[in-house]
C-alpha cells in the first residue's frame, strides 16, 4: 500500500506517495529559489509526502521554459537550494531535482533543438544543434548533477519528456538529422545517453528519468517504444537509471483524447512495468487513497504521484492516513490537533 517503503538504487522512501515536478513560474531572472519555494515544497514535506521532486530547473539559461523557471546553470544557485533541501529533509521527506533544458519549447530564446522545426505559430523557429554545442548541453547537465550534488539532493530526475530538449532528439516527429545524433536507427537516444553518463558522472545518488511514453500522435512514440528504450539504456552501466517517471504528451500540440479521466496515463506506465526491472513512477489526475492503492496492488507502478490534488491539499498523506487509520508520524508541533491516535 501507499504507507509500505520502497528502496530507489540505494535511496529508501518513507510511503509511495510522490509530489511531481509542476512549474511554478515564480523565481527571478536569476533563477534562485525564493521564499515561495521554501514554504510550497516545505509544507508538502511536512504534509508527510515520501519524494517531493522539485519543479523543472534549468541547466543553462536558454533552456529554461520561461524567464521565471528556476535554474542550476551557476554554482551562486547552489545556497538557496541547500535551504531548501534541509528544509525537506527536516520534515523526513526525500528530495529530488528535476534538471532540464526546454530546446524549442523555450520562451527565452534563442532556442535549439534537434532539428529547425518549430513546435507552433507562438514559439520562435529553433536552431539545430551543432556536435559542439549538443557536447556544451551535455556537459551542461553534468555541471547541474554536480551542483544538485552539492545542494544535498538525493535523486536527480532527466526530464526527457513533454516535447521538450531530450525528447525533441527522441521522437521521429521532430528529429530529422542524418548524422550519429539522428532518430535512425536507435530511437535518437545518443543524446540522452551522452546526458545520463554526464548526469551519473557528476551525481552519486539514483538517477530517475521522466518520459512521454504516449505521443498521442500515430507516428510518434508509444510505450512499447520506450521498452526497447529502457531495455538499451539498462544493457550499459554508464546509462542505467534507478527509476522510469512515466507522464505522456507534450511532443507535439496533438493532446490525449478529452474528457481526461483519473489514472488515464496508468495503462502506459503498466506497459512498462511488465517489461522493466526498475521501479516505475507515474500519476495523471488521482485524488484519493484509494485510487492510488489500486494501482500499486495491482502491480501498474511502484510510486504514485498526485499533482494537483497535492495543490488542492499539502496534507493528503496524514489526512489518507488518517482516513484509513494508519500510524504516521505527525508534525510534533501540531501534535495536539493529531486527528487519529489508535
Amino acid at each position: 500500500m501507499i504507507f509500505t517503503e520502497l528502496t530507489v538504487g540505494d535511496l529508501t522512501l518513507k510511503n509511495r506517495v510522490v509530489m511531481p515536478p509542476m512549474c511554478m513560474y515564480t523565481a527571478n531572472n536569476d533563477g534562485k529559489v525564493l521564499p515561495f519555494h521554501l514554504v510550497h515544497y516545505g509544507t508538502r514535506a511536512q504534509g508527510g509526502v515520501g519524494l517531493i521532486i522539485v519543479e523543472a530547473t534549468a541547466v543553462e539559461p536558454r533552456g529554461r521554459i520561461t524567464d521565471h523557471d528556476l535554474g542550476i546553470w551557476d554554482d551562486e544557485q547552489i545556497e538557496g537550494l541547500r535551504n531548501l533541501v534541509d528544509i525537506i529533509h527536516s520534515f523526513g521527506a526525500k528530495m529530488a531535482l528535476q534538471i532540464a533544458h526546454a530546446g524549442r519549447k523555450s520562451e527565452v530564446g534563442p532556442t535549439v533543438s534537434s532539428s529547425p522545426l518549430v513546435f507552433n505559430s507562438q514559439y520562435t523557429e529553433p536552431i539545430s544543434l551543432s556536435l559542439e554545442k549538443i557536447d556544451q548541453v551535455t556537459k551542461a547537465f553534468g555541471e547541474g548533477a554536480r551542483r544538485a550534488h552539492l545542494a544535498g539532493f538525493d535523486m536527480v530526475e532527466i526530464h526527457g519528456a513533454h516535447g521538450y530538449l531530450i525528447n525533441q532528439f527522441l521522437s521521429p516527429m521532430i528529429n530529422k538529422r542524418d548524422d550519429e545524433y539522428g532518430f535512425k536507427p536507435r530511437f535518437g537516444i545518443k543524446f540522452l545517453q551522452g546526458v545520463i553518463t554526464a548526469v551519473k558522472q557528476n551525481f552519486p545518488g539514483p538517477v530517475a528519468l521522466r518520459v512521454s511514453a504516449e505521443s498521442y500522435e500515430p507516428d510518434g512514440l508509444h510505450p512499447e517504444d520506450y521498452i526497447k528504450i529502457l531495455q538499451i539504456l539498462q544493457s550499459n552501466p554508464e546509462t542505467q537509471i534507478d527509476l522510469l517517471d512515466v507522464s505522456s504528451g507534450g511532443v507535439t500540440p496533438s493532446m490525449p483524447p478529452r474528457p481526461l479521466k483519473a489514472m488515464y496515463q496508468m495503462p502506459f506506465a503498466e506497459t512498462i512495468k511488465k517489461n522493466s526491472s526498475i521501479p516505475i513512477l507515474s500519476g495523471g489526475l488521482i485524488t484519493t487513497f484509494q485510487q492510488s492503492n489500486e494501482i500499486l496492488l495491482s502491480n501498474k507502478a511502484d510510486l504514485v504521484w498526485l499533482g494537483r490534488e497535492l495543490l488542492r491539499n499539502p496534507y493528503w498523506v496524514l489526512k489518507a492516513a488518517n482516513e484509513w487509520h494508519v500510524k504516521m508520524d505527525f508534525p510534533i508541533q501540531y501534535k495536539r490537533a493529531e486527528p487519529y491516535s489508535p
